[in-house]
C-alpha cells in the first residue's frame, strides 16, 4: 500500500501551512510528505489503566487500538519521523507491564522509525519513556523545517506552531435542533492545534471566528468548515 492510496481512499484534507503541502489525516494526525514526517498529539497511553487503578471501570484495549492506528499510518504512509506533540503517557499509573509490553513490541515492529516525544504536562507527571524505545526526548519549542513543535498551544518568533494539548472538537448543527460533536484541528494565523490522537481523551468545544478555522474529523474524512458570517 502506497502512501498515495491511503490519502486518496481517506477523503483527508489538504491545506498549505508555513510554505509545506499538509496532510490533515481522518486519524486525527498530521502528514508533511516532504519531511516524511507524521505528527499526532495526546495519545495518552495508559489513561484507561491509570482509572482503573482508582476503580473506575472504564473499558480495556484502548492502548492496542491507539499503536494499531500508529501501525497503519506508519506504515501506509511509509514515515521515516514521528513527532509526538506531548503527553505520550497519561500517568505514572499508567507504566504497567502490560503496557510496556505493548510499546516494546510497537517500537520493534519500526525500528527505523525516527522518533521525537515535546515534552507535555502529563508527560511531566508520567516520567519519560523507557530509553529502550529509543525515543529522544526534548523540550518546547523544538524546530523542525518551518515549525515549531511544541505541547502548549503558543506563538513562535520565527515559526509555525504545530501543537496540542487542548484536545479541540467542535459542534455541528442540524435542523431538527440536533447536534453532533466532532474531534477538529485549528488553524490560526502562525499555529495549528492538532485534535487529540488517543480514544480515551475527551474534548474541548472550540468556535471558528475572526483568524480561526476549524477542520473537522468525522468517520473517514476532515473538511474545512465555513467560516461564521461576520
Amino acid at each position: 500500500m502506497s502512501a498515495q492510496d491511503v490519502l486518496d481512499r481517506s477523503g483527508d484534507c489538504l491545506v498549505d501551512w508555513a510554505g509545506e503541502r499538509l496532510h490533515l489525516l481522518a486519524e486525527r494526525a498530521l502528514w508533511w510528505p516532504r519531511g516524511r514526517t507524521l505528527f499526532v498529539a495526546d495519545l495518552h497511553l495508559g489513561k484507561a489503566a491509570s482509572f482503573r487503578a482508582l476503580g473506575q471501570p472504564v473499558p480495556r484495549g484502548t492502548t492496542a487500538g491507539n499503536l494499531h492506528r500508529l501501525d497503519r499510518l506508519i506504515d501506509g504512509l511509509g514515515a521515516q519521523r514521528l513527532v509526538l506533540l506531548g503527553d505520550f503517557l497519561h500517568a505514572a499509573q499508567a507504566r504497567t507491564p502490560a503496557l510496556l509490553s505493548a510499546l516494546r513490541g510497537w517500537r520493534a515492529r519500526h525500528a527505523g522509525l525516527e522518533c521525537t516525544l515535546v515534552r507535555g504536562n502529563h508527560d511531566s507527571h508520567a516520567g519519560d519513556p523507557p530509553a529502550e524505545l529509543d525515543i529522544a526526548i526534548v523540550e518546547e519549542p523544538w524546530l523542525l523545517g518551518p515549525f515549531a513543535c511544541c505541547h502548549h498551544p503558543q506563538t513562535h518568533g520565527t515559526h509555525f506552531v504545530l501543537a496540542g494539548h487542548l484536545h479541540p472538537a467542535c459542534s455541528l448543527h442540524g435542523r431538527a435542533h440536533d447536534r453532533v460533536r466532532l474531534a477538529c484541528f485549528v488553524r490560526e494565523e502562525r499555529l495549528a492545534v492538532l485534535p487529540a490522537f488517543g480514544e480515551f481523551t475527551g474534548g474541548l468545544h472550540v468556535q471558528g471566528g475572526p483568524g480561526r478555522r476549524l477542520y473537522a474529523v468525522g468517520g473517514d474524512a476532515v473538511w474545512a468548515l465555513p467560516a461564521p458570517a461576520a
